[in-house]
C-alpha cells in the first residue's frame, strides 16, 4: 500500500458533533477533502447547514441534523439519520463544548452542571450511541477533543475555567478507558488536546492574555486550521490504525513548559 492510500478516507462516514464551526468545522473539512461523508450536528443546524453548503462541491456526501449531545433522543436521531442515509458510521469526533470563566468561589452550581453535562456526559451519549454500530460492524474511530486546559493546572489569570479544565481532563481518561473495553471490536479511541486555536470559543481568551500566552508557547504563535487537520485525519484514518488510548496534544509546545 502507498503510504499516502494510508490516509485515504473515501467510503468512510464521519459524525462530528459540533461542526458548523471552529474545530469542528476545520475538521470537518480535512474529512471531506479525504474523500469522507460528512455529517455535521450541534444545536444550531443553520450553522452546521452552511458548513455542509460549503463542501457539496468536494464530491462527497454530507447531511446537517440539529443535535443536543446531553439529549439521548437527540443522539439517538442523529446516527440512526446517518445510518440511514450512509450505511455506517466510520468516524465519530466529539467536538461540541461548553466553557464558564469564573474564579472557583463563584462558579454557579448550574453552570458547572452544564460544562461537565456537554463536554463530558454529550461525548459518553455519543460515544455509547455510535459504539452500538461500531461494535456490529466490527470496526470504528472515535477521536474525543480534549484541551491542554485538561492535562493540568493554569493560570488562572489566563484560564479562570474550573469547570472547562476538569471535563476536558475528565474526557482524556474517559478516551484511555473506552479504547481499553472497545479494542476487542477493533475500534480506536483517541483524544487531541488543542492548545489555543482563533475559534468563538477561546477569542476573548487569546486577546485578553495573547502575549502570555504566546510567552508560554515555544512556537511564538497560535494555532491554525492547518495545524489541526493533519492531526485529525490522522486518527481517523487507517494511518493510525495501532494507536489507541493515547492523546496528541496540538499546542505548539505549551505543555512541554
Amino acid at each position: 500500500m502507498n503510504v499516502m492510500d494510508l490516509f485515504k478516507l473515501e467510503g468512510k462516514t464521519a459524525i462530528i458533533t459540533g461542526g458548523g464551526r471552529g474545530l469542528g468545522a476545520m475538521m470537518a473539512e480535512a474529512f471531506a477533502e479525504a474523500g469522507a461523508n460528512v455529517v455535521l450536528c450541534s444545536r444550531k443546524v443553520e450553522a452546521c447547514q452552511e458548513a455542509a453548503d460549503k463542501l457539496v462541491g468536494m464530491g462527497i456526501g454530507t447531511l446537517a441534523l440539529a443535535c443536543d449531545v446531553t439529549n439521548p433522543e437527540d443522539v439517538e436521531n442523529v446516527v440512526q439519520l446517518t445510518i440511514e442515509k450512509f450505511g455506517s458510521v466510520d468516524i465519530l469526533v466529539n467536538n461540541s463544548g461548553a466553557t464558564w470563566g469564573a474564579p472557583v468561589v463563584d462558579m454557579p452550581l448550574d453552570a458547572w452542571k452544564k460544562v461537565m453535562d456537554v463536554n463530558v456526559t454529550g461525548t459518553f451519549l455519543m460515544s455509547q450511541e455510535v459504539g452500538k454500530a461500531m461494535i456490529k460492524q466490527k470496526s470504528g474511530k472515535i477521536i474525543n477533543i480534549s484541551s491542554v486546559a485538561g492535562l493540568g493546572g493554569i493560570d488562572p489569570t489566563l484560564m479562570d475555567t474550573i469547570g472547562y479544565n476538569t471535563s476536558k481532563g475528565a474526557v482524556i481518561t474517559f478516551t484511555k478507558d473506552l479504547a481499553a473495553k472497545w479494542g476487542q471490536h477493533n475500534i480506536n479511541v483517541n483524544a487531541i488536546a488543542p492548545g489555543f486555536f482563533p475559534t468563538k470559543m477561546s477569542k476573548a481568551i487569546m486577546e485578553k492574555g495573547q502575549e502570555g500566552l504566546l510567552a508560554r508557547t515555544p512556537l511564538n504563535r497560535f494555532g491554525t486550521e492547518e495545524d489541526l487537520k493533519g492531526t485529525a485525519l490522522f486518527l481517523a484514518s487507517k494511518a493510525s490504525d495501532y494507536i489507541t488510548g493515547d492523546v496528541i496534544v496540538v499546542d505548539g509546545g505549551m505543555h512541554a513548559i
